[in-house]
């Protein structure tokens, strides 16, 4: 989050639903795919439909530049939580979903949504998969939905945009009229507005420029396993048939090598699920 002068401060945000949560078990989801695909969207439709509007919870977690350095884990890592006990939760806003789509293919199917599209205050991060995203979004839009797709009723803004972006297939504009398109001119056409304009924000780089190998340490298995032992032992089971469902279908001599990162996070986890493995697949 930037304010004005350009000073920020990095947060993560956390939607929290207020519906609670339920999951369906392996059996039952297989069962649905089959017999009801899209009882999920379905639920949600009539539930908002009949005015019982979902909700989330929007909190924060705020931390300055200092404190994000000095953190134990880097926090830009997409593999890594950072501990609610050490940042915690700043309650902010709830997000409602109040109306279901008129049209489904209008404001669904060409809805283009992407961590590029930011409001004044907020700017990315150096997360390296956020960076990524920020580029490939728009340009999998672009091939999906036209190089003008910012001018579809669905995805642009409410007020209007005066630029000099002109052309490409499709377009939903005027097309800036008789206006020319450079700047500065003499006939009125749109010109650069500051006041709009982000603050410049400057952030500390540190390390050596160069090709990293990355080797697996006891820190990446830490939040792992302190996952696995807030479940329920209920949980616990659902998720070891659930993993050993999955590891089963891979060749044995792959199923070997994932059982000892399995033992890593937790020896009790990974002795579970290499059972069922062995049960169920002889060649183990």
């Amino acid at each position: 989050l930037v304010k004005e002068d350009g000073s920020f401060h990095y947060v993560k945000w956390h939607f929290r639903t207020n519906q609670g949560i339920k999951n369906l078990s392996a059996d039952r989801a297989a069962e649905l795919e089959g017999s009801d695909p899209d009882y999920a969207t379905r639920d949600l439709f009539e539930a908002i439909e009949k005015g019982d509007h979902p909700s989330w919870t929007v909190y924060l977690q705020v931390m300055t530049e200092e404190e994000a350095m000095s953190y134990k884990y880097n926090v830009f890592d997409v593999t890594k939580v950072v501990s609610q006990k050490d940042f915690p939760l700043q309650e902010v806003g709830r997000m409602v979903l109040n109306r279901n789509p008129e049209n489904y293919f209008a404001e669904v199917e060409q809805a283009a949504f992407s961590p590029s599209h930011m409001v004044p205050g907020i700017a990315p991060s150096a997360d390296r998969m956020l960076q990524g995203r920020l580029f490939s979004y728009p340009d999998t839009h672009r091939h999906r939905l036209g190089a003008n797709y910012l001018q579809l009723p669905i995805n642009r803004p409410q007020t209007q945009v005066r630029n000099h972006q002109r052309d490409g297939p499709m377009t939903l504009t005027d097309n800036g009229g008789r206006l020319p398109n450079y700047e500065p001119n003499s006939f009125g056409g749109p010109h650069e507005n500051q006041a709009s304009r982000e603050a410049d924000v400057q952030t500390a780089v540190e390390g050596m420029v160069a090709r990293h190998t990355y080797e697996l340490t006891d820190a990446d298995f830490e939040q792992p396993r302190a996952l696995y032992n807030l479940l329920s032992a209920s949980e616990q089971q659902d998720l070891v048939v659930n993993m050993a469902g999955n590891i089963s279908k891979a060749k044995p001599f792959f199923q070997r090598r994932i059982v000892p990162h399995l033992k890593r996070i937790d020896g009790d986890f990974g002795s579970r699920v290499e059972a069922i493995l062995k049960k169920n697949n002889p060649e183990y």
